[in-house]
């Protein structure tokens, strides 16, 4: 049979016309399918830009706030309790809202943006114990510039909330966690020290952040480390936190006797602590005795806590040491610290902060009294200094506590001094 003859007939057979029909339908349909994954591939990677936001990056609970502050219609939320303190001295509970886990939607700047947060049920973060949470942005744009926006948004929506305040964080885990509620931030002239003692503290201080540039000219490691040593109860604390709030900078307040903290871990809480940040080592003679003294007894090294002696020097100047980094350290007792901790490079600047002086005396009664005469502070002052043996800040302070609105009383009981 000639071959045009055996198409004819097959073509006429119905068939094979209809499987015919059915595998071209097929073909079609698969060609069909293909192009459009294609095209939503291409979709997705030139029209859709996504961002995702983990627990553990510190813009994490700026993204959570500023999304609730977004998307007024969300019914599902979830609550954070904070505290602020007011000028009054009494704690605000505020409640900051959040989406919940799920899928919502907002709009900003005329593109609308959609939120999936998520939570996983069997991981945990490490450095808060919190379930392991991320937030995931996508919106229909064509540069970050959008979700560039939205962090600084973010950012400063959230600082705008602790302006006024100092911040203290605690180390928790390998991270640094905001500890109680932001402080009102204290002024540096309601600690009064001796005469110049917070001038020159001060002046270094800003020098310090202003002279980056002439650090690094010359090689020299950018941090600085200072030491105030003195009698408890005279001020060195409360002049901290006074100077972070002069600076605008918060606290991290790292306890060495932390049965948790290693050298490691020390290491890497000094390299990751908050931008524009003092670290606070409070009465760093508890921590550590000195190694001669050690010796002297024929006892083997120990310490309350797994840091060692080496790992807190190889800290705070070694070669795993970080920089950019303003450390303060207080003691009660100097004599106690081994000379290694307080060299030159580790400790910068040692400044006492003594009993009261005469100067200290004459200005908290001013404090205290403003309607007074100088005289009359003058009169308190001598009469303190009479009394032959010098008193603490704390203790002049809890005198004046007793006289609120007496004036005169607190000069008339001096005697209670004693």
């Amino acid at each position: 049979m000639p071959l045009s003859e055996l198409i004819a007939s097959l073509g006429s057979n119905p068939y094979f016309s209809a499987g015919f029909g059915l595998v071209g339908v097929g073909a079609g349909l698969a060609v069909l399918r293909k192009g459009s994954l294609h095209a939503y591939t291409l979709f997705r990677r030139y029209a859709i830009i996504t961002l995702e936001v983990p627990s553990n990056d510190k813009s994490y609970q700026w993204v959570l706030q500023w999304i609730a502050a977004q998307g007024q219609r969300a019914q599902h939320l979830s609550v954070q309790t904070t505290f602020v303190q007011q000028e009054t001295g009494k704690v605000q509970t505020n409640f900051d809202f959040s989406p919940s886990p799920g899928v919502h939607f907002f709009r900003y700047k005329k593109s609308f943006v959609r939120v999936e947060r998520t939570r996983a049920e069997k991981m945990v973060d490490l450095s808060s114990g919190a379930p392991w949470e991320s937030v995931t942005l996508t919106s229909f744009a064509t540069n970050k510039q959008l979700f560039f926006d939205i962090l600084s948004e973010a950012r400063s929506t959230a600082l705008a909330k602790q302006e006024g305040k100092t911040v203290m964080y605690v180390a928790r885990g390998t991270d640094w966690q905001p500890f109680g509620f932001p402080r009102r931030k204290r002024p540096i002239d309601s600690v009064i020290l001796d005469d110049g003692v917070s001038e020159r503290i001060l002046a270094d201080v800003r020098d310090f952040i202003a002279s980056p540039k002439w650090y690094m000219d010359r090689g020299i490691p950018y941090r600085r480390g200072y030491l105030l040593y003195g009698p408890p109860g005279c001020g060195k604390s409360s002049f901290i936190q006074a100077l972070a709030g002069e600076l605008d900078y918060s606290i991290c307040v790292m306890n060495l006797s932390d049965r948790s903290l290693s050298d490691d871990r020390l290491i890497h809480l000094m390299s990751c602590a908050p931008q524009q940040s003092i670290v606070l080592l409070e009465d760093i003679d508890a921590a550590f005795v000195k190694r001669t003294d050690e010796k002297e007894e024929g006892k083997a090294y120990s310490y309350p806590n797994r840091v060692t002696f080496s790992g807190l020097l190889n800290t705070l100047d070694g070669v795993a040491s970080s920089e950019e980094r303003l450390v303060f350290m207080t003691t009660n007792h100097l004599e106690r610290l081994d000379p290694a901790l307080i060299r030159p490079g580790r400790v910068d600047l040692k400044q006492e902060i003594g009993l009261a002086s005469k100067s200290q005396l004459y200005k908290m009664y001013k404090r205290f009294y403003p309607d007074q005469t100088f005289a009359r502070a003058e009169e308190f002052a001598d009469k303190v200094m009479g009394l032959g043996q010098r008193k603490s800040i704390a203790h002049i302070q809890g005198h004046f506590m007793l006289f609120k609105n007496d004036p005169s009383g607190a000069i008339q009981s001096i005697e209670l001094l004693r």
